[in-house]
């Protein structure tokens, strides 16, 4: 992280100084690199961060090799160890608890603080709601991590072994971070134009994201917080404070221009590898409801010669996915007779038996108006932020169309997907499963989110270990990184020692009820467990 890299600095620094004492004349210049700029303008570190950060988070790393399979929207056909969660250990996943601190995140600190001296918020607020956002997936991820400490570690008074902060108070903070910024875009006259690769520089849809977003972590936290939640569902909501998405043209994404160098991660992922596959999980649930994104999500099967799917739908021969958690052995089996990713996300040129591939340059939805209508049908259906249960059925509906046109599903699809009995809308309890069932769905490509929406809700209640996981229920965090345990010692044990055992298994701060049926209406017995 960043407070280490700088110790590693300071050593090498005075290594060399003790080198070159013997020639004063030359200290002047030591630190001088006459190839690198020592100064880069905001909005140029703006367009790699951003870049940076929706890659890691929803791309080809911890997304493609994480929590696609936890959240089981895809499985793992030649090398399981990863949804047996055995890589999900430590000493696989440090990168993602260390290398967001050295690089997004420090890049997005140094924009919020030139656009801070520049009396900037077009230049600041983006950068802070970006911030948030990374944020949002470590803590997320792994609980109590550095937060207020962090970063600081080359400041006057910052630490080198910041502490680490309780989930509960990262989220507070959260909170005051996206309001300021959600008011300061309001009266923002400067913009980040053409290096803003999501919103162009937009600063009404950047107002709108910090909305959504703070909409999102608000609900993440009602099982633990209710008071809190309801109190940040109704500001969110709040058309004085700028509202949140009110159509797929206020989606969060990032269009990749496909040139080869920015390219899509999938498409980037699957040019030179084979190994993903559809879950089961997901696909039988789809195509239980006769889903047509299925077409989308997932291709044929390279051995379409399969028995139709159990509603005996022939529109769906060929399409299938593989259980998850299985071993070598017993994954290869389906390696030809299983659903690959759809077309919409391998490049022309691959490894696979893939042809007709045009995913170069897919965009990465990091927010969408999907998900926020389905969070406000949540917020509608429990009278959550002031809401009313009788526009429950309006956003759920609409939030089921607006994925359809997302992923270019005909209008006429839509009306008759809606009117099944398996998908129309109820109230209650049974309309809650709905709501968090199609939410689930439409965040396909966003492991992240989709995992903590299911450990919020119990829903899909058929997502379990597969039979060779490590682990009898399906992890509720990954480990601390390694390098911590090295470096920043004394804090990693305080926040384990608060938290709970230093495992997958054990839930954070606004997991804590995760079972408990009394608070989360839609939990089932034996949720997640195999």
């Amino acid at each position: 992280m960043r407070n280490r890299d700088y110790l590693l600095v300071v050593a090498a620094s005075a290594a060399l100084l003790g080198a070159a004492a013997c020639n004063n004349d030359g200290l002047t210049s030591l630190n001088k690199n006459p190839n690198s700029p020592e100064d880069v303008p905001a909005a140029t570190i703006f367009t790699n961060a951003a870049r940076t950060a929706v890659a890691r988070w929803i791309g080809n790393g911890y997304d493609l090799r994480g929590t696609e399979w936890v959240a089981q929207h895809l499985a793992e056909v030649q090398y399981p160890d990863e949804d047996d969660y055995k890589r999900l250990q430590a000493s696989s996943t440090t990168p993602w608890f260390d290398t967001p601190y050295s690089s997004e995140l420090e890049d997005f600190r140094k924009i919020y603080q030139k656009g801070q001296a520049a009396n900037e918020p077009g230049t600041w607020a983006p950068a802070v709601i970006m911030r948030t956002l990374v944020f949002s997936y470590l803590t997320n991820t792994f609980g109590d991590i550095p937060y207020f400490q962090a970063l600081a570690g080359d400041s006057v008074g910052g630490s080198l072994t910041p502490v680490y902060d309780k989930q509960q108070d990262i989220y507070a903070d959260f909170f005051k971070q996206l309001d300021a910024a959600a008011k300061a875009l309001a009266g923002a006259s400067n913009t980040l134009g053409g290096a803003d690769p999501i919103y162009g520089g937009n600063t009404a849809k950047w107002q709108k994201f910090a909305n959504s977003l703070r909409l999102r972590l608000a609900m993440q936290i009602i099982n633990i917080d209710a008071a809190t939640a309801n109190t940040q569902i109704a500001a969110a909501l709040a058309p004085a404070n700028g509202g949140v998405f009110t159509s797929n043209a206020d989606n969060a994404q990032l269009n990749w221009p496909g040139d080869g160098v920015y390219n899509n991660p999938w498409s980037d992922n699957f040019s030179g590898r084979d190994d993903h596959r559809m879950s089961q999980t997901f696909m039988n649930l789809m195509i239980g409801m006769k889903d047509p994104r299925v077409f989308v999500f997932s291709t044929r099967a390279k051995d379409d010669t399969l028995v139709p799917a159990a509603n005996n739908d022939s529109t769906f021969l060929g399409y299938a996915g593989m259980p998850n958690g299985l071993t070598q052995s017993t994954a290869s089996p389906y390696f030809n007779d299983t659903s690959r990713p759809g077309l919409i996300f391998w490049p022309p040129a691959n490894l696979a038996a893939v042809k007709g591939g045009f995913g170069k340059t897919t965009p990465t939805y990091i927010m969408t108006y999907a998900e926020v209508q389905f969070i406000r049908a949540e917020a509608d259906n429990r009278s959550l932020g002031g809401q009313f249960p009788i526009n429950a059925q309006a956003h759920y509906d609409s939030g089921i169309a607006a994925s359809f046109a997302q992923w270019g599903i005909p209008v006429a699809d839509t009306t008759a997907y809606l009117a099944q009995p398996s998908v129309t809308y109820a109230p209650g309890t049974p309309g809650l499963v709905k709501i968090d069932q199609q939410e689930w769905i439409a965040l396909y490509t966003d492991g992240g989110t989709a995992w903590s929406l299911w450990r919020r809700t119990c829903v899909p209640n058929t997502v379990k270990p597969g039979p060779a996981a490590i682990t009898t229920i399906v992890p509720r965090r990954f480990e601390y990184s390694t390098t911590e345990y090295s470096v920043n010692a004394t804090q990693v044990q305080a926040a384990v020692s608060r938290q709970g055992p230093d495992l997958l298994t054990t839930p954070m701060w606004w997991d804590k009820n995760w079972n408990n049926a009394a608070v989360v209406p839609t939990y089932t017995a034996g949720c997640g467990s195999q």
